[in-house]
């Protein structure tokens, strides 16, 4: 049976579906005014594992992963770049999809666009004006009255009144209460809005998830997930808008399991631009083999547990490359032929009860290099297909071995195939001088040789 980790009740629990069969997750997606950073890429990294995982054991996963499209991060970077809105959020969101598919994230079911929900964000917060839940402001904005909703804090296990006490009040404010956080802004000068009933302006960050995860997957949802840093205040406001129009009594949740994935940190150190160790996808996957390095990243945001913090430096990158290319030479020396994954096989069973208690991917990787070696030992064409389907479950092992361990090569600058052919003349002709002269030019340049028998001579990249 699959456990998760439910951070609403703060232990693992196990999964059940609302609609038998079927899963509906919400996952917050990209704030689409720069490139997503490494940090990013754990959160989306993690739950395309989820996705993938619950796909594998038979379920029909509606999985969504929204696209924040309207933010203030957004107008501010339009404004300085001096172009509009629009064609910022357009060139980024397409970097977006173009930088996941590197990572070998499969695409979610759906990725809505926030400024495609405001007819859906204005009508829930009319609701929540109706129930006496949200207020008009004096400045034009419109607020949602954290003290009118009794659950505030059930997610992230903040008291209310711990937090008020520890606010400052301005002493010009058109809020309530400290607490209380906006859903609508009234229109400003030389920033986008739309018409309302509150009068024109543009949604609160909060309530356009709300908005966009009903709009596609209705009022309840199975898992709604995201990095540990929406826990509060984000995820906790989802709470309250959402759970805020259901009727009293009613005993309906908005996400019965919230899950979070936690921070990546560089060099031991929290992630930030201000310590100069800032690093967005882009930049560490262009360091990178283009045929290795996507899922490099890949296999090193998931060896760790998504609930545990990873460090994340340059030789422990490298280190994850080293452990791929360890299963794509042994599924090159024993091509796999196409298995039905079993689950009775022992193998099979432990790596999925290691999956089954909430994702523990640290345990799977584990069973997965036990069977490397068992291939390594046995030759089996049946046990590298076995690795093969296994890998498949969390997006490994896919590439062609032998494209994966030779990796991408300069053939404007080094022509290999040439110089391991020429060298195998050269050892033909017993000129040893002129082949070990070019083993060596070809090992400087990063390719590593491998005679084999019968004289043929395969090369991979260090």
């Amino acid at each position: 049976m699959q456990t998760i980790y439910n951070t609403l009740g703060r232990q693992k629990q196990t999964f059940t579906t609302i609609e038998p069969g079927k899963v509906r997750m919400y996952v917050c997606g990209p704030t689409v005014y720069d490139f997503f950073h490494i940090g990013n890429a754990r959160t989306f990294t993690a739950f395309d594992m989820v996705y993938r995982w619950l796909t594998a054991l038979g379920y029909e996963v509606n999985f969504v992963r929204n696209i924040t499209d309207i933010d203030d991060k957004i107008i501010e970077r339009a404004n300085a770049n001096n172009e509009p809105m629009e064609a910022l959020t357009a060139r980024m969101t397409e970097a977006y999809f173009e930088d996941t598919a590197r990572l070998k994230l499969l695409r979610p079911t759906n990725s809505p666009r926030a400024t495609h929900h405001i007819e859906h964000m204005l009508a829930i917060i009319k609701q929540l004006e109706d129930k006496g839940m949200a207020y008009r402001a004096t400045n034009g904005d419109v607020y949602y009255a954290v003290r009118e909703f009794e659950g505030y804090g059930k997610l992230s296990g903040k008291n209310p009144d711990e937090l008020r006490a520890g606010e400052r009040v301005a002493v010009e404010t058109a809020k309530r209460d400290p607490l209380d956080f906006v859903l609508w802004k009234a229109a400003k000068p030389n920033e986008p809005q739309w018409p309302s009933i509150f009068g024109g302006g543009r949604p609160g960050w909060h309530i356009e998830c709300s908005a966009m995860c009903r709009a596609v997957l209705g009022d309840q949802i199975d898992i709604h997930g995201g990095g540990l840093d929406l826990q509060f205040p984000h995820h906790e406001n989802e709470i309250a808008q959402t759970e805020g129009t259901f009727d009293k009594g009613s005993g309906k949740q908005f996400a019965n399991y919230w899950m979070h994935a936690a921070f990546l940190n560089i060099d031991h150190e929290k992630m930030s631009k201000s310590l100069g160790n800032f690093f967005t996808l882009r930049e560490v996957l262009n360091k990178l083999d283009v045929i290795q390095g996507g899922e490099t990243v890949r296999y090193f945001l998931l060896r760790g547990h998504y609930r545990s913090e990873i460090n994340y430096a340059w030789d422990m990158l490298e280190d994850a490359r080293q452990s791929l290319l360890g299963f794509y030479i042994a599924l090159k020396e024993t091509p796999a032929t196409d298995v039905k994954l079993d689950w009775a096989n022992p193998y099979a069973l432990k790596f999925r009860t290691a999956m089954e208690d909430d994702f523990d991917t640290p345990a799977a990787f584990t069973v997965l290099h036990e069977l490397r070696r068992e291939l390594n030992r046995s030759k089996s064409a049946e046990t590298a297909g076995l690795l093969r389907a296994l890998g498949a479950t969390l997006g490994f092992f896919q590439n062609m071995p032998a494209a994966f361990v030779q990796g991408a090569t300069n053939t404007a600058q080094l022509d290999v195939d040439a110089l391991v052919n020429e060298r195998n003349a050269a050892k033909r002709g017993k000129d040893f001088a002129r082949a070990d002269t070019i083993r060596k030019q070809l090992d400087d340049d990063g390719i590593v040789l491998e005679d084999k028998p019968g004289g043929l001579t395969e090369w991979r990249r260090k």
